[in-house]
């Protein structure tokens, strides 16, 4: 079996990596320079596990390298898990927000989720099985002030989740996503003592959610438990919409 995580060189998309690799998964990696795994030994660790790991290079809001890296994980088998993990911000209030920011975080969130739901999608459709998981967040749910393109990106993956999850779903293709709140990360460490204490009053488990918490969704939305379960967006945020 066989897993690509987009945008996975660290962060939430490193931990999906691990888990599913804990599962049993192949894992492939991506990420869009070389940098980003340098001195990074994630690849390392995923063998560790007893899988094989590899280490895809490409920029997925780019149809023709899509293609290339699809191309390229066709000759390891089939494709059975697609994370949609990849993702940026260029936060602005909307006011002072530029056109290159809204269109370069457009395309980097929801063009690269098109791009490979339509190239792997017909790979799963080919093989009549696969699992797609699209990595949302509560931005796109709620929306969030200073961040019009991030949110109207998320948002769009919704959108796009339940209607990837209708038209493959006949054919064996699962299709849901995970809406992550406030994650630990070291973004939020950097938070003064107060900024994380507004923060946290909107949180009902009053504490922030850890990476692993939302590997541990996209696991269990991947395996054979959640096999009833198709155009779904689940919130992982510790209560934070209650």
């Amino acid at each position: 079996m066989n897993a690509l995580i987009t945008g996975s060189a660290r962060g939430i998309g490193a931990a999906i990596a691990i888990k599913l690799a804990e599962d049993g998964y192949n894992i492939i990696l991506n990420d869009i320079s070389e940098k980003a795994f340098e001195n990074n030994d994630l690849p390392e660790k995923i063998k560790a596990l007893g899988v094989e790991c590899y280490v895809k290079i490409a920029d997925v809001s780019n149809y023709e390298q899509c293609e290339k890296l699809v191309s390229e994980i066709k000759q390891l088998g089939t494709i059975d898990v697609l994370v949609n993990n990849a993702g940026i911000t260029r936060d602005n209030l909307l006011a002072r927000m530029t056109e290159a920011d809204y269109d370069l975080v457009i395309n980097v969130n929801q063009k690269s989720v098109f791009n490979l739901t339509k190239l792997i999608g017909n790979v799963m459709l080919r093989q009549k099985s696969g699992n797609i998981v699209n990595v949302t967040s509560v931005a796109g749910i709620y929306g969030n002030a200073g961040q019009f393109n991030y949110s109207a990106s998320k948002g769009a993956l919704i959108a796009m989740t339940k209607t990837t999850a209708k038209e493959l779903g006949s054919r064996g293709i699962r299709c849901n996503a995970v809406a992550p709140g406030f994650i630990r990360t070291p973004m939020t460490d950097k938070l003064t003592p107060e900024q994380q204490a507004e923060m946290l009053k909107a949180i009902a488990l009053k504490r922030y959610g850890e990476v692993e918490d939302v590997a541990n969704a996209v696991a269990f939305l991947v395996s054979k438990n959640a096999g009833y379960i198709t155009g779904q967006i689940i919130e992982i945020s510790g209560g934070l919409s209650m």
